[in-house]
């Protein structure tokens, strides 16, 4: 067994371990976690910070996170999906029987995660945007992409790799934003 082959057998193992420790109270919860409509009253809540920290300037940001959530949905989509056409565990003929399903499966091929990499993209961005300004924020804003994250393992949708790779791609988006916006706020306040 190769390398790949021994990464893809353990990221299984682990698919399997965490997506069978399962019950009717967290299932609810789960499919509620990954919904992005749930969060609506959060991404207000950003808004208003945003908002509250930046005043009129928060076109540009609603402008970095328009962009940044575009960028990190099509590459997830368009660039990993497309090429590495790996099976979601719950369109795996081989997992399917026990991959505990909480809710749709969703499209076919499921590396990486479009939810990890929005979420952490997110997350990255107003990570930088407010480390001065609101202490803990990047804690709390990282453990809200890591459970919506986690809600896909958990939903039986995504490998544990899927995931992992997808908050990478996610934070790496955010960060390139960050810079881009960073660099255009200052050109703007001087």
């Amino acid at each position: 067994m190769g390398f790949i082959d021994s990464i893809k057998n353990l990221d299984t193992q682990l698919f399997l371990f965490l997506n069978g420790k399962h019950n009717a109270f967290f299932d609810f919860v789960m499919l509620w976690v990954s919904d992005k409509f749930l969060w609506i009253p959060l991404y207000l809540f950003f808004a208003y910070l945003c908002y509250r920290h930046f005043g009129k300037r928060i076109w540009l940001i609603i402008l970095a996170t328009f962009l940044l959530i575009l960028l990190s949905d099509q590459i997830s989509n368009h660039v990993f999906k497309n090429n590495f056409l790996r099976f979601r565990p719950c369109h795996n003929i081989i997992l399917e029987p026990y991959v505990h399903l909480n809710g749709d499966c969703g499209g076919t091929y499921g590396f990486v995660s479009s939810h990890a990499a929005n979420t952490f993209a997110l997350a990255m961005f107003l990570c930088l945007l407010f480390y001065k300004k609101i202490k803990r924020f990047g804690l709390y804003v990282f453990l809200w992409a890591a459970l919506v994250s986690y809600s896909r393992i958990y939903n039986g949708v995504h490998y544990p790799a899927d995931v992992a790779v997808g908050g990478m791609v996610g934070s790496l988006i955010g960060v390139f934003i960050y810079f881009w916006f960073d660099k255009i706020n200052r050109k703007i306040t001087s």
